[in-house]
């Protein structure tokens, strides 16, 4: 069975200069869709654009910080001001957080919570009323399956993709009877830049999985109306930790102090700190 075509429809897929948005961008471009490509390196959104145009002439870009109100509505209204009409929206800027929480600021995780939340909600409310008035249109917030089950370090990153969760099962209520499909796409260890981009080491050593499977995984979210994906489907390590969150919580606590115990003196020069007698 073919590919189902998106010819003229038009789609925005933000954190499109790498990894999992340049792919979905470039994968939209081929189904025939107008893409608008989203993301804050200019250098990288010119060569997508490039690639995108070889199958979609009319697609774009805008660059810019997803983290800011004003630029995260702008790229929603300049697009329909632009083609007329805003089909898909591909919610996927983030930034990776991996830090203890001994050593992450408030300045951080407000930065943190702008990028890989609050840009979602600002696009999707921007997107709302358009949506609207042409009868209905497409979701997909791209979130993590950390936003399910926080590894150690990972409390504000995983915070801001529970928020977008949360956020778009809140939508599946209130858009009901609207025409406008909001889904989640939650994956696993995708083999993206992001793991270049780690603050603190990383406990996890296992496989990393292509960013094709997500890319798949929004095209079934939006065709097969499917609420929301986790990804890969078949993953022992993420189905047991799924069941163990549910059924047993403190071994997988355990377990997770096992992976990535908290050292002692990371404790002992916080509490140093905490009582004005550490640097």
């Amino acid at each position: 069975m073919g590919e189902k075509s998106y010819r003229d429809r038009v789609a925005i897929v933000t954190g499109a200069s790498s990894g999992i948005g340049w792919e979905t961008a470039r994968a939209f471009a081929r189904r025939g869709a107008i893409v608008v490509g989203v993301a804050r390196r200019e250098e990288r959104l010119v060569r997508l654009g490039e690639e995108l145009r070889r199958h979609s002439p009319a697609s774009s870009h805008l660059c810019g910080d997803l983290g800011s109100q004003a630029f995260a509505e702008r790229v929603v209204r300049e697009t329909v001001a632009h083609y007329g009409r805003l089909d898909v929206l591909v919610n996927n800027a983030g930034m990776p957080k991996h830090k203890h929480v001994f050593h992450l600021s408030g300045a951080e995780a407000e930065q943190v919570t702008r990028v890989n939340f609050l840009s979602a909600v600002w696009t999707t409310l921007a997107a709302i009323p358009p949506m609207l008035a042409q009868g209905g249109g497409s979701i997909v917030n791209v979130s993590s399956f950390a936003a399910v089950v926080t590894p150690p370090r990972e409390a504000i990153y995983a915070g801001t993709k529970a928020a977008m969760n949360a956020f778009t099962e809140g939508l599946w209520s209130d858009l009901r009877g609207t025409g406008i499909h909001t889904a989640i796409v939650n994956p696993g260890p995708i083999d993206t830049e992001i793991w270049q981009k780690q603050e603190e080491p990383t406990a996890y050593h296992g496989p990393l999985y292509p960013p094709g499977i997500v890319v798949d995984a929004v095209f079934e979210a939006i065709e097969k109306r499917r609420f929301e994906i986790t990804v890969p489907r078949r993953s022992a390590p993420l189905v047991a930790a799924r069941v163990l969150r549910l059924l047993a919580p403190g071994l997988l606590r355990f377990g997770m102090h096992r992976m990535d115990p908290v050292p002692k003196t990371l404790i002992d020069t916080a509490q140093a700190r905490a009582r004005g007698d550490g640097s």
